[in-house]
């Protein structure tokens, strides 16, 4: 039943019950308090009265020889002398100003009868009962004096006076309860109202979300709240899901492109593997040149498909997380290698290198691989003759590898996407100068799954320098 209300509804009902619940305690201790003060009053009026009672009744004779109930007693409105024996009334009085007597019960239970220790110990009880009409209650003192054991003194006095007064007191508390549980229920749905509107816009925000726009977030969300940090804590969140919605759809162009680009790399080795059967076909293996060229171009386009082919799968490897070799690496000694090898293949190429030593924990394949393409991409798009300085330092607990050139350099846009798969920029490093555009793609790969990173760097001077930097090896 609850469950179907809303939460405002169910936050104000119960406020509402808890204090209703309280005031009618507060209300009943109040009424309870108050009527046992009021009898206790009564009661010591009732005692105080009994005394005189019984003077009177003990006293000397009247003119007419008799003991006469006297003139009333102040608390005393009436009262009875009761045979212990047959339980007859011996003699009563008062009622002044008229009024119905109290309808006594036919037996009046008192304490049990004094002990043989204590003779002088009176045995009394107190009761209330209606009058005989109906029309007000009395409050009674019945006791039993040791001295006169055959006789029961029976006082009452009214109670109109006490029952007003809680009579009026009960008006008053459900009055003041009732105005209060409004005043509660209608400041606590203000109140309620208000702390709960934020959870509106709150579901705003989802609504809006959920119909697609990730852009949305939840405004004013106060750290000081219940409320606002929820609210910040769902915009970190949808933070987070716009981050990886965006890096998923990146992901998925990435993806595609890299898929279509690579499609299109293979295409073209395959055309003239293709071209270079259908002159085989054609009578080529009747004519020796034919024959050598094209047996020479399949293998040179299988060759290009089977370096293109291992790139993206080592690219494909470092994706999926495979691990690479782990074993300490001398860079200084790599570099040297990679050097000797560059000499070999341009050696009218001025090569300028600056090498400390350093080891890293790595793969050395993979780690040659990234200064081979570095040096490849600069072969690939730098005039011949044109400077190269090769460095490796130790910086900051890391070692960093600089190969810089005084080529054309690299724009502000091409040094931002120069390490993405299949980029290649125009001018000289268009497909007629250039590779596939994998080979930094590796570099910056290989670097990542070693802990380190690779940057593009614009050469002071002009030209463009690419910057390599992997965490050195615990001493």
């Amino acid at each position: 039943m609850l469950g179907r209300l809303s939460l405002r509804t169910r936050l104000v009902l119960g406020v509402f019950v808890l204090a209703a619940v309280g005031l009618v305690a507060a209300d009943a201790a109040t009424y309870a308090s108050l009527r046992s003060f009021l009898l206790d009053r009564v009661d010591s009026s009732l005692q105080a009265g009994h005394a005189q009672v019984e003077q009177t009744e003990q006293g000397p004779p009247d003119d007419n020889g008799g003991r006469g109930p006297g003139p009333a007693v102040q608390g005393v409105d009436w009262y009875q002398i009761r045979s212990t024996a047959s339980g007859a009334a011996i003699a009563g009085g008062f009622l002044v100003g008229g009024g119905s007597p109290p309808e006594l019960p036919a037996e009046i239970e008192l304490p049990s009868a004094p002990s043989p220790g204590d003779p002088h110990h009176e045995r009394v009880t107190y009761f209330t009962v209606s009058s005989k009409d109906g029309s007000t209650s009395y409050r009674i003192r019945a006791s039993i004096d040791p001295q006169h054991p055959t006789q029961m003194l029976v006082v009452a006095a009214s109670l109109h006076d006490v029952l007003g007064t809680l009579h009026r007191l009960l008006l008053i508390e459900a009055l003041v309860t009732a105005v209060v549980l409004g005043a509660i229920a209608g400041l606590g749905f203000w109140v309620v109202r208000i702390g709960l509107r934020p959870l509106g816009r709150i579901e705003q925000t989802a609504a809006t979300i959920a119909a697609g726009d990730l852009s949305q977030r939840v405004e004013r969300a106060e750290p000081n709240t219940e409320v606002g940090r929820l609210g910040l804590s769902l915009n970190a969140m949808l933070a987070q899901i716009e981050s990886a919605f965006r890096a998923r759809e990146q992901s998925e162009r990435k993806q595609r492109r890299f898929v279509a680009d690579a499609s299109h790399e293979l295409r073209t080795p395959l055309a003239a593997v293709r071209a270079y059967a259908e002159l085989f076909d054609r009578g080529a293996a009747e004519r020796p040149e034919d024959l050598a060229r094209s047996m020479s171009g399949i293998a040179r386009e299988a060759e290009r498909m089977s370096l293109l082919v291992d790139d993206l799968f080592l690219l494909a490897r470092i994706d999926e997380g495979r691990p690479l070799d782990r074993e300490p690496v001398d860079l200084a000694a790599v570099v040297a290698e990679a050097v000797d090898a560059a000499h070999v293949v341009e050696p009218d190429r001025p090569l300028e290198v600056a090498v400390q030593p350093a080891t890293v924990i790595g793969d050395r394949a993979r780690l040659r691989q990234v200064i081979d393409n570095l040096f490849s991409n600069v072969r690939a798009h730098t005039p011949p003759g044109t400077p190269v300085s090769i460095g490796l330092q130790p910086v900051d607990g890391r070692v960093e590898l600089r190969v810089s050139d005084r080529g054309p350099g690299l724009s502000e846009e091409d040094a931002s996407h120069v390490f993405e798969r299949f980029y290649r920029v125009d001018g000289s490093r268009a497909r007629a100068s250039g590779g596939v555009g994998l080979g930094l793609a590796i570099v910056s790969a290989v670097a990542e799954a070693h802990g380190g990173e690779a940057v593009a760097e614009e050469t002071p001077g002009g030209g463009a320098t690419f910057v390599v930097s992997l965490p050195l090896a615990a001493q």
